[in-house]
């Protein structure tokens, strides 16, 4: 514990609606929900004007449609929230050296490591100057704790919101933390919270008050003296600089189950191209390959693969990814498909012939795992973070492969002229999904706001414009296309012809 209140935790303000209000200027100050917007879709994060409706992350989208009827329901957009949370993140690195991401839109920084704060005048200052810096280059809000040790922080900050700051000064740990929920403490879920409700424990204080024996009694060794430390206030964790990737994977959960083995098939071919993309981005290659399955019944089936060395090849991930989904009985249908890749490093095995060839298959010696009492999936019902790039293609994402239809021509014959042996397909009709980039060849740059019966709405604004107007076009229409997202802040401004 710290004499001086120089750890500081910054959580960004109901991140991706903000985003989202940001970007979207018709939007602000309006309750804005995102997440998967499918049957099963689960909300990922709430605007605060959505949250005085009762709607609030991890809450079936149903559910919120219900309690908020009148809100903007979107999908999420990641690539852009990567973009804010890289100029977050750098602005963090500023002060110094050891910044601890937890997420996008969260981390942890030792002032004191950065020599721009030593007490409590300078932490104080030192925040308000972070806060006020974030809003300029982002346009956002941040909510900043400041606190002797990284679990008081987090309190703070979490206190502090939206838009805050709250500084706890060493040696008002325990007065502080006594009155509130015994939720607040880390590591204290909705299980745990209930054990310790039914045994007469509500606050921290009482948590103190029962004492580390009886709480170990309760809760086990480990946990119980974890918790008496917590509600004394006590937490000695360093603010670490690096955490080392484990794993990157992705996943995908579907409106109705799949049936047909040939778009199951299809459907992981596609997820091991977008972990490989991932993979790729984080600067990682991979020796086990990982599918995930998870059946009409919730049960939900895990294999791997080890190959003899590591690759990002998305050839091999591919191929690995088709064995392991040989062995896997999808009779039933299927809800939710995941590939990942673990075992990380740094550089690549160029022998990839060996890899194909030679892998080991870890199902062969009991890695398989069947859990049948997992829930129904993350965050927007794909997984969290990695599904809602699904809804967020405009292509019709999630079907099956367009092909032509057409044979290819034998040779020439006599007179040099070769007949198709059958008409095209036509193409499928385009998706648009609430919330998604368009641009228009006229109107400019703007997002969708619904589509329907042939038909798709765009309401044509960006970031620091007024609200923009609404215009209506065929789902087809060759002047509409996906757009990448404008920045929040900067030169990205621009008008329609």
């Amino acid at each position: 514990m710290r004499a001086a209140p120089t750890i500081l935790h910054l959580d960004m303000d109901a991140f991706y609606a903000s985003v989202e209000q940001a970007s979207k200027p018709s939007l602000r100050g309006k309750a804005v929900i995102v997440g998967g917007l499918g049957p099963r879709g689960v909300v990922a994060t709430a605007s605060y004007e959505a949250r005085r409706f009762g709607v609030h992350s991890a809450m079936p989208m149903g559910q919120a449609r219900r309690l908020c009827p009148n809100g903007a329901y979107l999908i999420p957009r990641f690539s852009l929230y990567r973009q804010v949370s890289d100029v977050v993140m750098a602005l963090l690195r500023e002060l110094s050296p050891l910044v601890e991401p937890l997420s996008l839109d969260e981390a942890f920084v030792d002032l004191e490591a950065g020599g721009v704060a030593f007490d409590s005048r300078g932490a104080r200052e030192t925040g308000e100057r972070l806060r006020a810096d974030i809003r300029a280059a982002t346009g956002l809000s941040g909510s900043v704790g400041l606190a002797g040790s990284k679990m008081l922080a987090k309190v703070a900050s979490e206190e502090a919101k939206p838009a805050g700051l709250l500084l706890i000064e060493p040696g008002t740990e325990r007065e502080l933390l006594a009155p509130m929920s015994v939720r607040t403490l880390p590591g204290v879920g909705p299980a745990t919270g209930e054990h310790l409700r039914r045994a007469g424990i509500t606050t921290v204080g009482e948590l103190a008050e029962a004492g580390e024996d009886e709480l170990v009694r309760m809760v086990g060794r480990s946990a119980g003296a974890g918790l008496y430390r917590m509600a004394l206030g006590l937490d000695d964790r360093p603010v670490v600089a690096e955490r080392d990737a484990k794993s990157v994977s992705v996943e995908d959960t579907f409106d109705v189950d799949l049936h047909d083995r040939v778009r199951i098939r299809g459907e992981v071919q596609r997820l091991a191209d977008r972990c490989v993309r991932r993979l790729r981005d984080s600067g990682h290659s991979g020796r086990t390959i990982v599918l995930k399955v998870r059946r009409y019944d919730f049960s939900t089936l895990t294999r791997s693969e080890t190959l003899r060395g590591p690759t990002d090849d998305p050839a091999v991930v591919r191929e690995a990814a088709a064995r392991l989904l040989e062995g896997v009985d999808t009779t039933g249908g299927v809800r939710l498909l995941g590939v990942g890749v673990s075992g990380l490093a740094d550089y690549t095995q160029e022998d990839l012939f060996a890899q194909s060839l030679a892998a080991e298959p870890d199902g062969a010696d009991g890695s398989d795992r069947t859990d049948g009492t997992d829930g129904a999936g993350g965050a927007g019902g794909t997984g969290g973070v990695d599904a809602a790039d699904r809804t967020g293609r405009a292509d019709g994402a999630g079907g099956g492969a367009v092909t032509s239809g057409a044979a290819e021509a034998e040779a020439e014959g006599a007179h040099g002229v070769a007949e198709p042996s059958a008409e095209p397909e036509p193409a499928p009709e385009r998706r648009w999904a609430a919330g998604s980039d368009v641009r228009h060849a006229v109107y400019g740059p703007g997002w969708v706001q619904g589509s329907g019966v042939g038909r798709v709405t765009v309401r044509f604004e960006q970031p620091g414009s007024e609200p923009g107007r609404v215009r209506t076009f065929r789902v087809d229409d060759p002047e509409l296309e996906p757009s990448d997202p404008l920045p929040l802040v900067g030169d990205g401004t621009e008008s329609g012809p």
